[in-house]
Protein backbone atom coordinates (compact mmCIF):
# COMPACT_ATOMS: atom_id res chain seq x y z
CA UNK A 1 0.00 0.00 0.00
CA UNK A 2 1.16 3.46 -1.27
CA UNK A 3 3.07 5.76 1.83
CA UNK A 4 2.95 9.34 2.06
CA UNK A 5 6.28 9.79 0.99
CA UNK A 6 8.29 12.49 2.47
CA UNK A 7 11.18 13.66 0.20
CA UNK A 8 13.84 16.05 2.70
CA UNK A 9 16.80 15.98 3.20
CA UNK A 10 16.80 13.26 5.61
CA UNK A 11 15.58 10.92 3.15
CA UNK A 12 17.47 11.88 0.65
CA UNK A 13 20.61 10.49 2.44
CA UNK A 14 18.70 7.46 3.88
CA UNK A 15 18.15 6.61 0.16
CA UNK A 16 21.73 6.92 -0.87
CA UNK A 17 22.62 4.75 2.06
CA UNK A 18 19.76 2.02 1.53
CA UNK A 19 21.48 2.07 -2.46
CA UNK A 20 24.39 1.62 -1.65
CA UNK A 21 23.42 -1.35 1.33
CA UNK A 22 22.49 -3.98 -1.06
CA UNK A 23 21.97 -4.75 -4.46
CA UNK A 24 19.06 -2.95 -5.85
CA UNK A 25 16.62 -5.34 -8.75
CA UNK A 26 16.88 -1.98 -11.11
CA UNK A 27 18.84 1.24 -10.53
CA UNK A 28 17.23 4.18 -12.57
CA UNK A 29 19.42 6.85 -13.82
CA UNK A 30 17.56 10.12 -15.10
CA UNK A 31 15.24 12.18 -12.80
CA UNK A 32 12.96 13.16 -15.61
CA UNK A 33 9.29 12.35 -16.76
CA UNK A 34 10.45 8.70 -18.22
CA UNK A 35 12.87 7.96 -15.10
CA UNK A 36 10.51 8.82 -12.24
CA UNK A 37 7.66 6.70 -14.42
CA UNK A 38 10.27 4.08 -14.71
CA UNK A 39 10.79 3.99 -11.04
CA UNK A 40 6.61 4.17 -10.04
CA UNK A 41 6.51 1.56 -12.97
CA UNK A 42 9.16 -1.09 -11.02
CA UNK A 43 8.50 -0.22 -7.85
CA UNK A 44 4.77 -0.84 -8.08
CA UNK A 45 5.45 -4.50 -10.04
CA UNK A 46 7.16 -5.08 -6.36
CA UNK A 47 10.95 -4.60 -7.16
CA UNK A 48 13.69 -3.37 -5.15
CA UNK A 49 14.42 0.19 -6.87
CA UNK A 50 17.03 2.66 -6.89
CA UNK A 51 16.29 6.40 -8.95
CA UNK A 52 19.35 8.68 -9.09
CA UNK A 53 19.69 12.10 -10.57
CA UNK A 54 22.25 14.57 -11.24
CA UNK A 55 20.60 17.53 -10.70
CA UNK A 56 17.14 18.46 -9.66
CA UNK A 57 13.88 16.30 -10.41
CA UNK A 58 12.71 17.21 -13.93
CA UNK A 59 15.54 19.86 -14.06
CA UNK A 60 15.96 19.43 -18.04
CA UNK A 61 13.68 18.72 -20.61
CA UNK A 62 10.62 17.75 -18.26
CA UNK A 63 10.80 21.02 -16.86
CA UNK A 64 10.52 23.33 -20.21
CA UNK A 65 7.81 21.45 -21.96
CA UNK A 66 4.88 23.44 -23.74
CA UNK A 67 3.22 21.71 -20.22
CA UNK A 68 0.31 19.51 -22.58
CA UNK A 69 -0.67 16.74 -22.36
CA UNK A 70 -2.01 15.77 -25.95
CA UNK A 71 -2.19 13.19 -28.70
CA UNK A 72 -0.77 15.36 -31.04
CA UNK A 73 -3.49 16.25 -33.93
CA UNK A 74 -0.50 17.23 -36.44
CA UNK A 75 0.72 13.83 -36.44
CA UNK A 76 -1.96 12.81 -37.79
CA UNK A 77 -1.10 14.31 -40.67
CA UNK A 78 1.62 12.52 -40.88
CA UNK A 79 -0.61 9.38 -40.60
CA UNK A 80 1.14 8.18 -37.13
CA UNK A 81 -1.87 7.16 -35.77
CA UNK A 82 -0.45 4.24 -33.41
CA UNK A 83 1.07 7.31 -32.01
CA UNK A 84 -1.21 9.68 -31.69
CA UNK A 85 -3.94 6.95 -30.42
CA UNK A 86 -1.27 5.77 -27.97
CA UNK A 87 -1.22 9.45 -26.52
CA UNK A 88 -4.95 9.96 -26.43
CA UNK A 89 -4.82 6.65 -24.27
CA UNK A 90 -2.69 7.92 -21.79
CA UNK A 91 -4.41 11.58 -21.85
CA UNK A 92 -7.74 10.12 -21.19
CA UNK A 93 -5.91 7.77 -18.06
CA UNK A 94 -3.92 10.55 -16.67
CA UNK A 95 -7.47 12.89 -17.07
CA UNK A 96 -9.60 9.89 -15.49
CA UNK A 97 -7.63 8.34 -12.93
CA UNK A 98 -3.77 8.88 -12.62
CA UNK A 99 -3.94 12.54 -12.07
CA UNK A 100 -6.80 14.75 -12.48
CA UNK A 101 -5.18 17.24 -9.53
CA UNK A 102 -2.55 17.74 -11.83
CA UNK A 103 -3.88 17.61 -15.48
CA UNK A 104 -7.26 19.57 -16.70
CA UNK A 105 -8.62 20.31 -20.29
CA UNK A 106 -7.61 23.05 -22.13
CA UNK A 107 -9.55 24.39 -25.09
CA UNK A 108 -7.83 25.34 -28.50
CA UNK A 109 -8.99 27.72 -31.18
CA UNK A 110 -7.31 26.79 -35.06
CA UNK A 111 -8.41 29.82 -36.93
CA UNK A 112 -9.06 28.76 -40.41
CA UNK A 113 -7.66 30.69 -43.23
CA UNK A 114 -8.94 29.40 -46.29
CA UNK A 115 -12.37 28.38 -47.71
CA UNK A 116 -14.29 25.37 -48.14
CA UNK A 117 -11.26 22.72 -48.35
CA UNK A 118 -9.57 23.76 -45.63
CA UNK A 119 -12.59 23.62 -43.09
CA UNK A 120 -13.17 20.08 -44.37
CA UNK A 121 -9.97 19.27 -44.29
CA UNK A 122 -9.14 20.36 -40.80
CA UNK A 123 -12.44 19.47 -39.82
CA UNK A 124 -12.05 15.65 -40.64
CA UNK A 125 -8.50 15.53 -38.82
CA UNK A 126 -10.06 16.68 -35.27
CA UNK A 127 -13.41 14.86 -35.71
CA UNK A 128 -10.94 11.39 -36.39
CA UNK A 129 -8.69 13.00 -33.03
CA UNK A 130 -11.80 12.87 -30.70
CA UNK A 131 -13.27 10.23 -32.42
CA UNK A 132 -9.49 8.63 -31.37
CA UNK A 133 -10.04 9.38 -28.43
CA UNK A 134 -13.41 7.96 -27.68
CA UNK A 135 -12.44 4.44 -29.22
CA UNK A 136 -8.87 4.53 -26.86
CA UNK A 137 -11.85 4.50 -23.53
CA UNK A 138 -10.30 6.87 -21.70
CA UNK A 139 -10.80 10.99 -21.98
CA UNK A 140 -14.89 10.36 -22.90
CA UNK A 141 -15.64 13.24 -21.05
CA UNK A 142 -13.85 16.32 -22.96
CA UNK A 143 -16.42 18.11 -25.26
CA UNK A 144 -16.32 17.23 -28.49
CA UNK A 145 -14.57 19.47 -31.51
CA UNK A 146 -17.50 22.23 -32.81
CA UNK A 147 -17.01 24.30 -35.71
CA UNK A 148 -16.97 28.06 -35.36
CA UNK A 149 -18.50 30.94 -37.84
CA UNK A 150 -15.69 34.07 -37.89
CA UNK A 151 -17.99 36.17 -35.69
CA UNK A 152 -18.33 33.37 -33.44
CA UNK A 153 -14.33 32.83 -32.89
CA UNK A 154 -13.92 36.71 -32.20
CA UNK A 155 -16.79 36.28 -30.01
CA UNK A 156 -14.61 33.98 -28.17
CA UNK A 157 -11.12 35.10 -28.73
CA UNK A 158 -11.50 38.88 -29.67
CA UNK A 159 -7.85 39.94 -29.52
CA UNK A 160 -7.39 37.81 -33.04
CA UNK A 161 -7.58 40.17 -36.29
CA UNK A 162 -10.45 39.94 -38.41
CA UNK A 163 -8.41 39.75 -41.36
CA UNK A 164 -6.78 36.19 -40.28
CA UNK A 165 -9.08 33.84 -39.85
CA UNK A 166 -12.58 32.80 -42.01
CA UNK A 167 -13.74 30.92 -39.10
CA UNK A 168 -12.30 28.42 -36.69
CA UNK A 169 -12.42 24.91 -34.98
CA UNK A 170 -12.49 24.44 -31.14
CA UNK A 171 -11.14 21.32 -30.06
CA UNK A 172 -10.16 20.13 -26.41
CA UNK A 173 -6.16 19.14 -25.42
CA UNK A 174 -4.81 18.82 -21.97
CA UNK A 175 -2.48 20.84 -19.71
CA UNK A 176 0.00 19.98 -17.03
CA UNK A 177 2.57 21.89 -14.68
CA UNK A 178 5.61 19.30 -15.96
CA UNK A 179 8.12 20.11 -13.11
CA UNK A 180 5.13 19.58 -10.37
CA UNK A 181 4.08 16.54 -11.86
CA UNK A 182 7.61 15.18 -11.95
CA UNK A 183 7.82 15.62 -8.52
CA UNK A 184 4.69 13.94 -7.70
CA UNK A 185 5.90 10.86 -9.58
CA UNK A 186 8.73 10.59 -8.07
CA UNK A 187 7.23 11.16 -4.60
CA UNK A 188 4.76 8.38 -5.84
CA UNK A 189 7.62 6.42 -6.32
CA UNK A 190 9.30 6.93 -3.37
CA UNK A 191 5.98 5.79 -1.71
CA UNK A 192 5.65 2.55 -3.35
CA UNK A 193 9.34 1.85 -1.73
CA UNK A 194 11.55 3.22 -4.59
CA UNK A 195 14.41 5.21 -3.04
CA UNK A 196 15.17 8.47 -4.46
CA UNK A 197 18.32 10.88 -4.58
CA UNK A 198 18.44 14.02 -6.78
CA UNK A 199 21.96 15.63 -6.88
CA UNK A 200 23.56 12.05 -7.32
CA UNK A 201 25.37 12.06 -10.49
CA UNK A 202 26.47 8.86 -12.31
CA UNK A 203 30.61 9.21 -12.68
CA UNK A 204 30.97 5.67 -14.13
CA UNK A 205 29.33 2.13 -14.15
CA UNK A 206 30.43 -1.10 -12.03
CA UNK A 207 31.54 -4.07 -14.47
CA UNK A 208 31.93 -7.94 -14.26
CA UNK A 209 33.36 -8.73 -17.72
CA UNK A 210 30.90 -7.18 -20.02
CA UNK A 211 28.15 -6.77 -17.65
CA UNK A 212 26.86 -3.55 -16.21
CA UNK A 213 26.12 -4.58 -12.30
CA UNK A 214 25.94 -0.98 -11.38
CA UNK A 215 26.53 2.42 -11.02
CA UNK A 216 29.12 4.95 -9.41
CA UNK A 217 27.45 7.54 -7.56
CA UNK A 218 28.70 10.94 -6.74
CA UNK A 219 26.67 12.93 -3.92
CA UNK A 220 27.06 16.56 -5.81
CA UNK A 221 26.21 18.10 -2.10
CA UNK A 222 28.65 15.98 -0.13
CA UNK A 223 30.99 14.72 -3.28
CA UNK A 224 31.30 10.83 -1.30
CA UNK A 225 30.99 8.13 -3.76
CA UNK A 226 28.40 5.52 -3.63
CA UNK A 227 28.81 1.58 -5.47
CA UNK A 228 25.31 1.27 -6.21
CA UNK A 229 24.78 -2.31 -7.33
CA UNK A 230 21.86 -3.28 -9.47
CA UNK A 231 20.56 -6.33 -11.32
CA UNK A 232 19.74 -3.99 -14.48
CA UNK A 233 20.57 -0.53 -14.75
CA UNK A 234 17.79 1.81 -16.82
CA UNK A 235 19.32 5.27 -18.77
CA UNK A 236 16.64 7.42 -18.74
CA UNK A 237 18.48 10.59 -19.43
CA UNK A 238 16.82 11.98 -22.55
CA UNK A 239 18.94 14.48 -24.42
CA UNK A 240 21.99 12.92 -21.94
CA UNK A 241 21.46 9.61 -23.42
CA UNK A 242 24.98 9.69 -25.34
CA UNK A 243 26.50 10.89 -22.77
CA UNK A 244 25.55 7.98 -20.44
CA UNK A 245 26.28 5.92 -23.01
CA UNK A 246 30.04 7.00 -23.68
CA UNK A 247 30.75 6.36 -19.73
CA UNK A 248 29.98 2.56 -20.75
CA UNK A 249 31.85 2.86 -24.01
CA UNK A 250 29.09 1.82 -25.96
CA UNK A 251 28.19 4.04 -28.95
CA UNK A 252 24.75 1.87 -28.98
CA UNK A 253 22.14 0.96 -31.89
CA UNK A 254 20.58 4.72 -32.26
CA UNK A 255 22.13 8.13 -31.07
CA UNK A 256 19.78 10.90 -29.24
CA UNK A 257 19.78 14.52 -30.77
CA UNK A 258 18.79 18.21 -29.07
CA UNK A 259 16.50 20.03 -30.29
CA UNK A 260 15.56 23.82 -28.59
CA UNK A 261 12.26 25.15 -28.22
CA UNK A 262 12.06 28.30 -26.54
CA UNK A 263 8.46 29.11 -24.86
CA UNK A 264 7.44 32.71 -23.63
CA UNK A 265 5.01 34.14 -20.96
CA UNK A 266 3.15 37.08 -21.21
CA UNK A 267 0.33 38.11 -18.78
CA UNK A 268 -3.28 37.16 -19.74
CA UNK A 269 -4.28 40.68 -20.05
CA UNK A 270 -2.23 40.94 -23.37
CA UNK A 271 -4.38 38.44 -24.95
CA UNK A 272 -7.92 38.88 -24.36
CA UNK A 273 -9.27 35.16 -25.42
CA UNK A 274 -11.16 32.65 -23.33
CA UNK A 275 -9.32 29.96 -25.72
CA UNK A 276 -5.62 28.79 -26.13
CA UNK A 277 -4.69 29.21 -29.79
CA UNK A 278 -2.68 26.84 -32.19
CA UNK A 279 -1.65 28.37 -35.01
CA UNK A 280 0.46 27.50 -38.51
CA UNK A 281 3.96 28.23 -39.34
CA UNK A 282 6.21 27.37 -42.45
CA UNK A 283 7.90 25.04 -39.88
CA UNK A 284 5.65 23.42 -37.52
CA UNK A 285 2.55 24.98 -35.15
CA UNK A 286 2.57 27.44 -32.44
CA UNK A 287 0.86 27.64 -28.96
CA UNK A 288 -0.78 30.38 -27.60
CA UNK A 289 -1.63 28.35 -23.97
CA UNK A 290 -3.43 29.90 -21.35
CA UNK A 291 -1.79 29.25 -18.26
CA UNK A 292 -3.25 30.69 -14.61
CA UNK A 293 -2.83 34.67 -14.80
CA UNK A 294 -0.56 34.48 -17.90
CA UNK A 295 -0.06 32.88 -21.64
CA UNK A 296 2.57 30.75 -22.46
CA UNK A 297 3.33 30.90 -26.22
CA UNK A 298 5.75 28.46 -28.17
CA UNK A 299 7.62 27.07 -29.30
CA UNK A 300 10.66 27.02 -31.54
CA UNK A 301 12.41 23.99 -33.19
CA UNK A 302 16.14 24.43 -33.99
CA UNK A 303 19.42 22.12 -33.68
CA UNK A 304 21.29 22.11 -30.39
CA UNK A 305 25.10 21.04 -29.90
CA UNK A 306 25.75 23.34 -27.24
CA UNK A 307 25.89 22.54 -23.29
CA UNK A 308 22.65 20.67 -22.51
CA UNK A 309 22.50 21.70 -18.55
CA UNK A 310 20.98 24.86 -19.15
CA UNK A 311 20.02 26.33 -23.02
CA UNK A 312 19.80 29.91 -23.63
CA UNK A 313 17.12 31.46 -25.41
CA UNK A 314 18.50 34.47 -27.66
CA UNK A 315 17.00 37.28 -29.16
CA UNK A 316 16.67 36.00 -32.24
CA UNK A 317 14.15 32.91 -31.00
CA UNK A 318 12.08 35.51 -28.65
CA UNK A 319 11.93 37.87 -31.97
CA UNK A 320 10.65 34.40 -34.11
CA UNK A 321 7.46 34.15 -31.92
CA UNK A 322 6.77 37.37 -31.22
CA UNK A 323 6.76 37.41 -35.15
CA UNK A 324 4.34 34.36 -35.37
CA UNK A 325 2.08 35.48 -33.02
CA UNK A 326 1.74 39.25 -34.22
CA UNK A 327 0.23 37.86 -37.28
CA UNK A 328 -2.58 37.12 -36.01
CA UNK A 329 -3.16 39.55 -33.28
CA UNK A 330 -5.00 42.97 -33.44
CA UNK A 331 -2.39 44.55 -30.56
CA UNK A 332 0.62 43.40 -31.07
CA UNK A 333 3.24 42.05 -28.35
CA UNK A 334 6.55 43.42 -28.01
CA UNK A 335 9.37 42.38 -26.00
CA UNK A 336 8.07 44.88 -23.34
CA UNK A 337 5.33 43.00 -22.69
CA UNK A 338 7.18 39.30 -21.97
CA UNK A 339 7.32 38.40 -18.73
CA UNK A 340 9.58 35.17 -18.61
CA UNK A 341 11.15 33.32 -21.22
CA UNK A 342 12.14 29.54 -21.04
CA UNK A 343 14.41 27.15 -23.35
CA UNK A 344 14.04 23.57 -23.05
CA UNK A 345 15.84 20.32 -25.43
CA UNK A 346 13.47 18.15 -26.93
CA UNK A 347 15.20 14.62 -26.95
CA UNK A 348 14.97 13.53 -30.38
CA UNK A 349 15.96 10.06 -32.47
CA UNK A 350 18.78 10.20 -34.74
CA UNK A 351 19.47 6.36 -35.84
CA UNK A 352 21.80 5.06 -37.95
CA UNK A 353 19.15 3.75 -40.13
CA UNK A 354 16.38 5.64 -42.38
CA UNK A 355 13.86 3.08 -40.14
CA UNK A 356 15.26 4.68 -36.98
CA UNK A 357 15.57 8.34 -38.21
CA UNK A 358 12.05 8.11 -38.86
CA UNK A 359 10.87 7.58 -35.04
CA UNK A 360 11.82 11.40 -34.06
CA UNK A 361 8.76 11.47 -31.44
CA UNK A 362 8.78 7.82 -30.99
CA UNK A 363 10.72 5.89 -28.98
CA UNK A 364 12.89 3.46 -28.54
CA UNK A 365 14.21 0.86 -25.78
CA UNK A 366 17.27 -1.40 -26.12
CA UNK A 367 19.25 -3.43 -24.40
CA UNK A 368 22.52 -1.97 -25.31
CA UNK A 369 24.75 -4.16 -23.11
CA UNK A 370 23.92 -6.88 -20.87
CA UNK A 371 22.49 -5.29 -17.46
CA UNK A 372 21.68 -1.92 -19.13
CA UNK A 373 18.74 -0.62 -20.70
CA UNK A 374 18.32 1.88 -22.59
CA UNK A 375 15.14 4.47 -23.25
CA UNK A 376 14.90 7.16 -25.09
CA UNK A 377 12.77 9.65 -27.62
CA UNK A 378 9.02 9.50 -27.43
CA UNK A 379 7.03 12.60 -25.52
CA UNK A 380 6.19 13.36 -22.54
CA UNK A 381 2.49 12.44 -22.84
CA UNK A 382 3.26 9.09 -23.14
CA UNK A 383 5.95 8.80 -20.52
CA UNK A 384 4.15 6.09 -18.72
CA UNK A 385 4.35 3.52 -22.34
CA UNK A 386 7.75 4.34 -22.46
CA UNK A 387 8.44 3.21 -19.05
CA UNK A 388 6.77 0.09 -19.03
CA UNK A 389 8.25 -0.47 -21.93
CA UNK A 390 11.53 0.10 -20.32
CA UNK A 391 10.93 -1.91 -17.20
CA UNK A 392 9.89 -4.62 -19.14
CA UNK A 393 13.19 -4.92 -21.02
CA UNK A 394 14.67 -4.86 -17.48
CA UNK A 395 12.90 -8.00 -16.06
CA UNK A 396 13.82 -10.13 -18.82
CA UNK A 397 17.41 -9.64 -17.78
CA UNK A 398 16.44 -10.65 -13.84
CA UNK A 399 15.95 -14.04 -12.84
CA UNK A 400 12.67 -14.49 -11.42
CA UNK A 401 9.25 -13.95 -12.28
CA UNK A 402 8.25 -10.20 -12.57
CA UNK A 403 4.65 -9.38 -12.27
CA UNK A 404 3.19 -6.86 -15.40
CA UNK A 405 2.79 -3.42 -15.23
CA UNK A 406 -0.17 -2.19 -13.34
CA UNK A 407 0.66 1.79 -13.45
CA UNK A 408 -2.50 1.91 -15.57
CA UNK A 409 -4.31 1.51 -12.30
CA UNK A 410 -2.20 3.85 -10.01
CA UNK A 411 -3.13 6.97 -9.05
CA UNK A 412 -0.60 9.47 -8.85
CA UNK A 413 0.10 10.80 -4.92
CA UNK A 414 -2.73 13.59 -4.29
CA UNK A 415 -4.99 11.77 -6.62
CA UNK A 416 -7.15 9.49 -4.58
CA UNK A 417 -9.77 11.06 -2.88
CA UNK A 418 -9.71 14.65 -5.12
CA UNK A 419 -12.85 14.96 -6.69
CA UNK A 420 -14.81 14.85 -3.11
CA UNK A 421 -12.07 16.80 -1.40
CA UNK A 422 -12.57 19.77 -4.10
CA UNK A 423 -16.06 19.83 -3.56
CA UNK A 424 -15.51 20.51 0.03
CA UNK A 425 -13.22 23.36 -0.62
CA UNK A 426 -15.39 25.81 0.84
CA UNK A 427 -15.32 23.55 4.47
CA UNK A 428 -11.41 22.89 4.02
CA UNK A 429 -11.05 26.87 3.77
CA UNK A 430 -13.04 27.42 6.55
CA UNK A 431 -10.91 25.69 8.66
CA UNK A 432 -7.76 26.68 7.07
CA UNK A 433 -9.27 30.53 7.70
CA UNK A 434 -7.57 30.94 3.91
CA UNK A 435 -9.90 32.72 1.59
CA UNK A 436 -11.50 29.37 -0.86
CA UNK A 437 -9.12 31.15 -4.43
CA UNK A 438 -6.13 29.47 -2.26
CA UNK A 439 -7.50 26.03 -1.26
CA UNK A 440 -8.62 25.76 -4.92
CA UNK A 441 -5.04 26.86 -5.88
CA UNK A 442 -3.13 24.30 -3.41
CA UNK A 443 -6.47 21.24 -4.54
CA UNK A 444 -4.71 21.84 -8.10
CA UNK A 445 -1.08 21.83 -7.49
CA UNK A 446 -0.81 18.87 -4.51
CA UNK A 447 -3.98 17.18 -4.58
CA UNK A 448 -5.31 15.62 -1.77
CA UNK A 449 -1.57 16.04 -0.42
CA UNK A 450 -2.54 20.00 0.34
CA UNK A 451 -3.74 18.87 3.24
CA UNK A 452 0.06 18.52 4.79
CA UNK A 453 0.76 21.96 3.33
CA UNK A 454 -2.47 23.39 5.54
CA UNK A 455 -1.40 21.39 8.31
CA UNK A 456 2.22 23.25 8.36
CA UNK A 457 -0.38 27.08 8.03
CA UNK A 458 -2.18 25.57 11.54
CA UNK A 459 1.23 25.36 13.16
CA UNK A 460 2.62 28.58 12.03
CA UNK A 461 0.15 30.92 10.56
CA UNK A 462 2.74 33.21 9.26
CA UNK A 463 3.39 30.70 6.36
CA UNK A 464 -0.28 30.97 5.10
CA UNK A 465 0.68 34.67 3.96
CA UNK A 466 1.55 35.43 0.83
CA UNK A 467 5.19 34.65 -0.55
CA UNK A 468 7.02 38.46 -0.79
CA UNK A 469 7.50 39.17 -4.54
CA UNK A 470 5.03 36.59 -6.26
CA UNK A 471 1.94 37.09 -4.34
CA UNK A 472 0.16 33.45 -6.17
CA UNK A 473 1.85 31.36 -3.92
CA UNK A 474 2.22 31.22 -0.65
CA UNK A 475 5.08 30.89 2.10
CA UNK A 476 4.03 27.63 2.90
CA UNK A 477 4.68 26.30 -0.13
CA UNK A 478 8.46 26.97 -0.14
CA UNK A 479 8.89 25.48 3.50
CA UNK A 480 6.69 22.43 1.77
CA UNK A 481 9.05 22.11 -0.98
CA UNK A 482 12.44 21.78 0.76
CA UNK A 483 10.54 19.23 3.79
CA UNK A 484 8.70 17.11 1.44
CA UNK A 485 9.44 17.55 -2.19
CA UNK A 486 13.38 17.39 -2.79
CA UNK A 487 14.01 21.11 -3.46
CA UNK A 488 17.61 22.35 -2.03
CA UNK A 489 18.38 25.37 -2.95
CA UNK A 490 16.80 28.46 -4.01
CA UNK A 491 16.30 28.10 -7.51
CA UNK A 492 14.73 23.84 -7.37
CA UNK A 493 11.60 26.61 -5.59
CA UNK A 494 11.50 29.32 -7.70
CA UNK A 495 11.77 27.20 -11.36
CA UNK A 496 10.17 24.14 -10.87
CA UNK A 497 8.53 23.58 -7.35
CA UNK A 498 6.89 26.55 -7.96
CA UNK A 499 7.56 28.81 -11.88
CA UNK A 500 7.89 32.19 -10.22
CA UNK A 501 10.90 32.25 -12.46
CA UNK A 502 8.96 32.94 -15.65
CA UNK A 503 5.68 34.19 -13.84
CA UNK A 504 7.18 37.72 -12.64
CA UNK A 505 8.46 40.25 -15.03
CA UNK A 506 11.36 40.42 -12.63
CA UNK A 507 11.71 36.89 -12.91
CA UNK A 508 11.96 35.81 -9.13
CA UNK A 509 14.89 38.14 -8.41
CA UNK A 510 12.11 39.84 -5.42
CA UNK A 511 11.12 36.25 -3.89
CA UNK A 512 14.46 34.88 -3.52
CA UNK A 513 15.95 36.13 -0.57
CA UNK A 514 12.20 35.57 1.01
CA UNK A 515 12.29 32.03 -0.15
CA UNK A 516 15.80 31.76 1.05
CA UNK A 517 15.08 33.02 4.57
CA UNK A 518 12.33 30.23 4.82
CA UNK A 519 14.30 27.77 3.20
CA UNK A 520 17.12 28.62 5.69
CA UNK A 521 15.48 27.83 8.40
CA UNK A 522 13.91 24.47 7.13
CA UNK A 523 17.17 23.03 5.43
CA UNK A 524 19.26 24.33 8.46
CA UNK A 525 21.57 26.88 6.33
CA UNK A 526 23.98 29.59 8.05
CA UNK A 527 23.98 33.59 6.93
CA UNK A 528 26.58 32.61 4.49
CA UNK A 529 24.78 29.95 2.51
CA UNK A 530 21.61 31.93 2.55
CA UNK A 531 23.49 35.28 0.98
CA UNK A 532 25.43 32.49 -1.58
CA UNK A 533 21.82 31.31 -2.41
CA UNK A 534 20.50 34.89 -3.21
CA UNK A 535 23.64 35.98 -5.23
CA UNK A 536 23.69 32.58 -7.52
CA UNK A 537 19.56 33.21 -8.12
CA UNK A 538 20.28 36.72 -9.28
CA UNK A 539 23.24 36.20 -10.87
CA UNK A 540 21.28 33.45 -12.98
CA UNK A 541 18.70 35.25 -13.64
CA UNK A 542 21.55 38.04 -14.67
CA UNK A 543 22.69 35.64 -17.27
CA UNK A 544 19.53 35.29 -18.82
CA UNK A 545 18.67 38.19 -19.74
CA UNK A 546 21.96 38.79 -20.98
CA UNK A 547 21.82 35.87 -23.59
CA UNK A 548 17.95 36.85 -24.73
CA UNK A 549 19.93 39.84 -26.39
CA UNK A 550 22.33 38.09 -27.94
CA UNK A 551 21.95 37.37 -31.76
CA UNK A 552 22.73 33.76 -32.14
CA UNK A 553 23.38 30.08 -29.37
CA UNK A 554 26.99 30.84 -29.28
CA UNK A 555 26.82 34.31 -27.93
CA UNK A 556 23.65 33.67 -25.55
CA UNK A 557 25.79 31.12 -24.06
CA UNK A 558 28.85 32.87 -23.56
CA UNK A 559 26.81 35.29 -21.75
CA UNK A 560 24.93 33.11 -20.02
CA UNK A 561 27.47 31.47 -18.22
CA UNK A 562 28.82 34.72 -16.99
CA UNK A 563 25.89 35.02 -14.68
Amino acid sequence: MQQSAKLGPDERNAALTAMSAAELDVLVIGGGVVGAGCALDAATRGLSVGLVEARDWASGTSSRSSKLIHGGLRYLEMLDFRLVREALKERGLLLDRLAPHLVRPVPFLYPLTGHVWERAYAGSGVALYDGMSVSSGQGRGLPAHRHLTRRHALRIAPSLRKESLVGAIQYYDAQVDDARFVATLVRSAAGYGAYAANRARVVGFLREGERVTGAIVRDELTKAEHHIRAKQVINATGVWTDDVQEMVGERGKFHVRASKGVHLVVPRDRIQSDSGIILRTEKSVLFIIPWGRHWIIGTTDTAWQLDKENPAATAADIDYVLAHVNRVLKTPLGRADVEGVYAGLRPLLAGESDETSKLSREHLVAHAVPGLVVVAGGKYTTYRVMAQDAVDAAVHGLDRRVPASVTQNVPLLGADGFPALWNARGKLAASAGLHVAWIEHLLRRYGTAAAEVLESVRREPELGRPLEGAADYLRAEVVYAATHEGALDVEDVLTRRTRICFETFDRGVRAARPAAELLAAALGWDGVRLEAEVASYEARIAGERAAQDQPDDESAMAVATLG
